[in-house]
């Protein structure tokens, strides 16, 4: 064969190789769906989307979709974070009020064709169309109706009959059940006393009279022993299921976990006898959304239509009942039919991009005085003052010729740099140890890509602010911004300053009792005489190799005021010894929410300095204890003049990782406390996190929040690397000695 021939040959075969690679991964790539759904829902949603496959099949076309099931809070932030990137998903369902904010960011498009014309509700059309264009599809309309056990109590004329029928109730059986201190479960009553969420202007609307007035009655409802305090959806659940709450408050998902439990009925929400307004619950239209690379994708748009089609609503209204939102799949059963009742008289949730930044201020405000703040108006007004530092806008556009002086200034300095060392002939001492810096190359690269890289973005990103589709260059305005507390006050609530003194009393106070139980445990299984020993390094190290969000999330239900493992300690004392100790509302006040926060922290950080502590004191020489003992020292002097100036080295750097650790320990902050009361126990990490996450998404103010952090953690380890090196004895003069 000539060589011309073999050339040819050759160029084919890597063409053929090319087009088998490229072309299959073109046509394998699946249609990504993402959704929130659990349960019932999500069977059902399976079975849709098997079934779009199979008649896709029947076709001749091999259709490959995949799917992704998201916890519903964390929902939104990973959508406008992915789509932006290319990397979300082509399909998504989600709730009708967050289009405004979605299109904002331009993660979701018209659905176009996509839409079967003539087949839903107006109202639930309505929810979906934002300036006369249909930006999602239908699926499911969701509100709060209320709960009936029929064995304990009848459907009440109005909600004061709930009130009363708490009188005539069993012992430890609550009225009514229903998260307090969500704002979407407080909507019905702030309805019913004539206030709103979110003003027509789009302004905080839980201020004045009304909201104040709606606010008292859910604290009378929780002092009055109406109403559970603290509760979220799972105790809502668990009370009206074991028949310890004659009423409940909740949507269609509650019914999925009462299937041969207790005898129930469901009915709308009754009218407010003292204001002549009925509890009108927010209207959520879920509905099924196109990303912008899913609007252009034909399967994309024709299983959106599959998804709200007859067939599929019909099949989800009957397994998962959710009342439909089309007008062709009428109610099958009783249920059914008081949701939608209900949604005649529930409020439409509002679409405006504004609604998401109502959502954290006034929960922290409902905690806030359901926790024990009488004075509802000075919460609420807070709550405002929130809202309004959120919505303020960015800073304004910095001239970017500051960064490209310094990048130019700092490019001149590599290039002096390179040219100085190449005059001191370090040339030749370069080229002979090539060889060794080849073993350093993938520690370069994993160190360059895991690290340098990240650290690089989030420094960039810092000097940008606006939203992630429109961001702007704004260089140090971000750093403005945050040092000088968004012009308030520099101690004021939620300041930098503020949020750091707490990180460093957090850090302080953690580390000092991680090391001081650690050391204490650690002396101890260390003794000679003591039995079992392993058995008992076992066990300590436990709560350290548990993951400490599993740890946080038990904590946290051991600090419930009600039905908390502490309340049940308090309440088996009282019993014993005839006392009338009062449960701890631990979350209510900074103190005891700063208190339980350290708590759990300490049960997760001791084990690990128990187990340095063991290592550094077998390197503790015995025959030094020995000469220490003959020479009449006591047991405390032979440990703080012999064991304790050996193991300090040791010890050092494992204190040196536990700051650092403690100072970042997002997960018990966020878990345990939530950072309540008023985000007052949130430190920098979890304050950073809400500024990227749930205050209108700033990356770059969150991104200059972790540049700062990086800096202080940065300038505090080379405080304790000299600290280290002075308390142990071995700086740098003593070295060289």
């Amino acid at each position: 064969m000539s060589h011309g021939s073999r050339f040819w040959l050759r160029t084919l075969w890597v063409a053929a190789l090319f087009l088998l690679w490229v072309h299959p991964a073109a046509a394998a790539e699946p249609v990504t769906v993402w959704h929130a759904y659990r349960g019932d829902e999500e069977a059902a949603l399976q079975r849709a989307l098997a079934q779009f496959r199979d008649a896709a099949r029947s076709r001749g076309e091999d259709v490959k979709i995949s799917t992704l099931a998201i916890p519903y809070d964390a929902f939104a932030s990973k959508i406008s974070a992915a789509v932006p990137l290319g990397d979300g998903p082509d399909v998504f369902i989600d709730s009708h009020e967050r289009l405004g904010d979605y299109r904002k960011r331009e993660v979701v498009a018209p659905v176009g064709d996509a839409l079967e014309a003539g087949s839903f509700l107006p109202a639930a059309l309505e929810a979906v169309t934002l300036d006369a264009e249909v930006y999602a599809v239908p699926l499911n309309l969701k509100s709060l109706a209320l709960y009936v056990n029929t064995d304990l109590v009848a459907v009440p004329e109005n909600f004061e009959a709930i009130v009363a029928a708490a009188e005539r109730l069993p012992s430890g059986v609550y009225a009514l059940a229903y998260e307090a201190m969500n704002p979407y479960a407080h909507a019905p009553l702030l309805h019913a006393f004539g206030g709103t969420m979110l003003g027509e202007d789009d302004s905080f609307g839980m201020v004045g009279p009304q909201a104040e007035a709606s606010v008292a009655f859910a604290l009378s409802l929780v002092e009055s022993g109406v109403v559970p305090s603290d509760a979220d959806g799972a105790l809502v659940t668990n009370l009206f299921r074991s028949g310890k709450a004659a009423y409940a408050m909740s949507g269609p998902w509650l019914a999925s976990d009462l299937e041969g439990g207790v005898s129930y009925r469901v009915v709308p929400l009754p009218p407010l006898a003292q204001t002549g307004r009925p509890l009108a619950p927010f209207l959520t239209v879920e509905a099924v959304m196109l990303s912008p690379k899913g609007a252009a994708s034909s399967v994309a748009r024709d299983l959106v239509r599959h998804l709200a089609g007859k067939d599929a609503a019909s099949d989800r209204q009957r397994s998962a009942r959710v009342p439909s939102a089309r007008v062709d799949v009428p109610s099958t059963d009783a249920l059914l039919t008081a949701f939608t009742t209900q949604a005649d008289t529930a409020v439409p949730m509002p679409t405006s991009a504004a609604m998401r930044s109502t959502w954290e201020p006034a929960r922290q405000a409902l905690r806030k005085i359901l926790r024990g703040q009488k004075d509802p108006e000075p919460a609420l007004l807070e709550a405002q003052r929130r809202f309004r530092d959120v919505r303020r806008p960015p800073p304004p556009p910095a001239s970017p010729w500051p960064a490209f002086v310094l990048a130019a200034l700092s490019l001149i300095g590599a290039l002096v740099w390179v040219t100085r060392a190449r005059r001191a002939n370090q040339g030749p001492t370069f080229r002979e140890s090539v060889h060794a810096y080849r073993y350093l190359v993938h520690a370069i690269v994993a160190v360059g890509v895991l690290v340098i890289l990240p650290l690089s973005v989030g420094a960039g990103t810092s000097l940008f602010a606006g939203p992630s589709t429109d961001m702007h260059y704004v260089g140090l305005g971000n750093f403005v911004e945050i040092l000088t507390a968004r012009g308030g006050e520099l101690l004021g609530s939620g300041s930098f300053y503020l949020v750091l003194l707490v990180t460093l009393l957090w850090t302080v106070v953690n580390v000092v009792f991680h090391l001081g139980i650690g050391l204490a445990v650690g002396l101890l299984l260390s003794r000679p005489v003591l039995r079992m020993k392993a058995v008992y390094r076992v066990l300590l190290i436990v709560p350290w190799a548990v993951p400490n969000y599993v740890t946080a999330l038990a904590w946290k239900g051991m600090f419930h005021r009600q039905f908390g493992a502490v309340t049940g300690v308090i309440n088996a004392t009282n019993d014993v010894l005839g006392t009338s100790l009062e449960p701890i509302s631990w979350f209510a006040q900074f103190s005891t929410a700063f208190t339980a926060n350290v708590a759990t922290n300490v049960w997760l950080g001791f084990p690990f300095m128990m187990v340095v502590t063991i290592g550094a004191l077998t390197s503790v020489p015995k025959d030094v204890l020995e000469a220490a003992e003959v020479d009449g020292a006591s047991r405390w002097q032979r440990l703080t003049q012999v064991t304790l100036p050996i193991i300090r080295p040791t010890l050092m750097p494992a204190v040196t990782l536990g700051a650092i650790w403690t100072f970042n320990m997002f997960n018990v902050v966020f878990l345990v406390s939530g950072g309540d009361p008023d985000s007052s126990t949130d430190i920098l990490v979890s304050d950073a996190y809400r500024w990227a996450f749930t205050r209108e998404a700033q990356y770059g103010y969150a991104a200059a929040y972790a540049v700062l952090i990086f800096l202080l953690l940065f300038f505090g380890t080379k405080i304790l690397d000299r600290w280290k090196a002075r308390w142990s004895g071995s700086g740098r003069g003593e070295a060289s000695e």
